[in-house]
């Protein structure tokens, strides 16, 4: 049964790779034996990140701002140069904005719908050949796209993440889509994760993770493995039955919102 979560051999390319969640990821699908390539905007992130990752198995990084379409070909022409599979991609990088409602900026809803929906098709569809080269008939290839609860349901008022909201229930939407349209070589699937440590929730968080965590359902916010275990599941062949699911990792806030 441990082989069924085992991903020796294979390649995985984590974006939104520098910090956070993405690095939560590439933790364990390295832990798991994969190689991982870890993809973001900031060239000083991804060696952070390369250097606290290297001793746990192969990882390189490639910087792109896969928000554009020339960040997709950089990091796509990149991956085809060096390899000749690709098994999992995790479509990983996010942007998010907040602003009152009367002062949020047109281009808050381009650049968060570019990276965040947009820059997930682009890249999902550039890698197909890759992955399909990585897929056999027992254990497809696999897209995991980061979506969020605040894509499941109204956020509070007063969170004011308008486009951020929206584009994560675009997500899930576009993951029920392209598992439809993959299947069956490559498996889509999302995770919406609740309140894990980032840059992206230090406000939410700024009470205490402690105090914050104990509102929550479980009594505590996410820990890396947390994140690192719902990768590897996705990655593996332990999950080469599901598509097209939206799986929530919030320590049971979905059970009462």
């Amino acid at each position: 049964m441990t082989d069924m979560f085992r991903l020796d051999g294979k390649v995985a390319v984590v974006t939104g790779g520098g910090r956070g969640i993405g690095v939560m990821m590439a933790r364990g699908l390295l832990q798991a034996g994969a190689k991982v390539y870890l993809s973001s905007r900031k060239e000083a992130e991804l060696a952070s990140a390369t250097a606290e990752l290297s001793s746990l198995g192969p990882v390189e990084a490639v910087p792109a701002d896969l928000g554009t379409a020339e960040g997709v070909q950089t990091l796509t022409a990149a991956l085809t140069d060096r390899e000749d599979a690709v098994h999992a991609l995790f479509n990983n990088a996010g942007s998010n904005w907040g602003a009152p409602f009367d002062e949020f900026p047109e281009s808050a809803f381009d650049r968060v719908f570019d990276v965040n929906v947009k820059g997930v098709f682009l890249l999902t569809r550039a890698l197909v050949p890759l992955l399909t080269a990585g897929s056999t008939d027992d254990d497809p290839a696999r897209v995991v796209n980061t979506g969020s609860i605040d894509g499941y349901f109204t956020p509070e008022k007063g969170r004011d993440n308008f486009s951020y909201a929206a584009s994560k229930a675009a997500v899930h939407m576009l993951t029920k889509h392209l598992a439809t349209e993959l299947a069956p070589r490559i498996l889509v699937n999302a995770i919406a994760p609740g309140l894990f440590e980032s840059r992206m929730t230090k406000v939410l968080l700024a009470p205490g993770a402690d105090a914050v965590g104990r509102a929550l359902p479980l009594g505590r916010i996410g820990a890396p493995e947390d994140m690192a275990g719902i990768a590897v599941f996705l990655a593996a062949r332990a999950s080469s039955y599901i598509t097209g699911a939206v799986i929530p990792v919030d320590g049971g806030v979905s059970t009462i919102r």
